[in-house]
């Protein structure tokens, strides 16, 4: 991904870093601006060094003063009232990260085709740090087809979107739209800075990751297939990148264009085990996050089923356990990372027991009944067991830092074979 820098220091070695990361915030003309007021205090105070740069629409809104009061420096509003010439590219370059609250339909679509009119437009064409945007507008604005593409457009080029939420919208109106709360924002860009300050400890490691839940043909047109989105998996690959890590993803969702991450799309179980038992063997750590589903029609119908038909009997078969298969096809040196899926009860006993019957080295379990943790959330919160009796508990925060905490723990079994930080022979 664009910005992740190259792995610092040496072979296994965390990189020091004596100044406070610094993070661009934008801020775009809506409504919504205002709570880029409490981002900005919260990155502050979490020791991060804000540069507030507001668009002009944005000064309709809320007050340069108040952010320059609260922001590591003044806020910047214009290309042209400085002493400096080129102002983006000192922010751009200088940046860790840059984080638009709120992004508007307006500047989504400025964004989106690379327009640089303004200072936080030329700023973002000027970076290479990662990007993160966090839309906020009317229903009908969030879901009309044009948003849609641009919001495509840029996680294709790897720009992380905190999608909006429900909720009250200005005016009496209320819907899809509403600003992310502040809070999970700054989660998600601390956790974007977590990886950008310790890289290297995977370096020459190879990684394989699945992601996504797969879908099972019932017919041409239905399946039956579950929530998950992939986003952990796609984290995790993200986080092992920035760490020295080569990664591929087999994903039965739509791929993002990710810089040093190989993607492999895949639908079914079947594809997805073949394609695991493919690429394994060549790989030092092989995470499967991916949620297969556990039954699959036995009989696919040949044409779309018809309600004059009746309902159909639909007879189910179990699909292929393609952990346990990993399991026992691995080489010797190889870590390998389940994911479980649970629904309440002691999560951390499930797992450990779910690790032991599955022959695994790392098992991470979630319940996906808890607030903010289930599928196609930017949060999670888990529980790590490892099969030398380590644990961990990762409290709701974001994706990103639930993979780095996985990593972490995937390293310790790494350096206890020798593999952490050197290069495949």
């Amino acid at each position: 991904m664009d910005g992740i820098g190259s792995p610092q220091g040496g072979s296994g070695s965390v990189a020091v870093v004596d100044r406070p990361k610094r993070v661009v915030l934008g801020v775009s003309g809506g409504i919504a601006s205002y709570k880029a007021v409490e981002v900005c205090r919260r990155l502050v105070d979490s020791g991060v060094h804000v540069v507030p740069v507001l668009t002009r629409n944005a000064t309709r809104f809320v007050g340069e003063i108040t952010f320059s009061a609260l922001a590591s420096e003044p806020a910047i509003t214009s290309l042209w009232n400085g002493r400096e010439p080129i102002p983006h590219t000192r922010l751009g370059q200088a940046a860790d990260l840059v984080v638009v609250v709120p992004a508007t339909a307006g500047f989504l679509a400025h964004y989106a085709n690379g327009f640089a009119d303004d200072i936080l437009e030329a700023t973002l064409v000027a970076t290479r740090a990662p990007v993160v945007v966090c839309p906020a507008m009317h229903t009908e604005m969030w879901e009309h087809p044009a948003v849609r593409d641009n919001i495509a457009t840029l996680r294709r080029r790897g720009v992380h979107v905190i999608e909006p939420v429900e909720g009250r919208l200005a005016g009496s109106d209320s819907g899809a739209g509403r600003l992310a709360d502040p809070a999970d924002i700054v989660a998600v860009v601390m956790g974007l800075l977590e990886r950008v300050t310790e890289p290297g400890d995977l370096a020459g490691v190879k990684v394989l990751v699945s992601a996504g839940g797969t879908r099972e043909a019932i017919d041409p047109v239905r399946v039956i297939t579950n929530r998950s989105s992939g986003k952990q998996g796609f984290a995790i690959a993200e986080v092992a990148v920035a760490r020295g890590a080569a990664v591929t993803v087999v994903s039965t969702v739509e791929p993002r264009a990710l810089r040093g991450i190989e993607v492999l799309r895949v639908e079914t179980a079947a594809e997805m085990e073949r394609a695991m038992y493919s690429l394994a063997p060549a790989c030092d750590v092989v995470v499967m996050a991916a949620a297969v589903a556990d039954f699959r029609p036995k009989l696919v119908a040949d044409s779309k089923l018809s309600k004059a038909d009746g309902v159909p009997e639909i007879v189910l078969e179990q699909t292929p356990d393609i952990l346990a298969g990993l399991a026992r096809r691995r080489r010797p040196g190889q870590v390998l990372v389940g994911f479980a899926a649970e629904a309440g009860g002691d999560v951390a006993v499930k797992a450990a027991a779910k690790m032991a019957a599955k022959g695994v080295d790392v098992m991470v379990a979630n319940d996906v009944l808890a607030p903010g943790a289930g599928f196609d959330h930017d949060t999670n919160e888990v529980v790590i067991v490892g099969s030398g009796g380590e644990q961990a508990t990762v409290g709701l925060s974001s994706k990103q830092e639930v993979a780095a905490a996985v990593l972490d723990m995937v390293v310790e079994r790494l350096r206890a074979v020798g593999r952490a930080g050197q290069e495949n022979s």
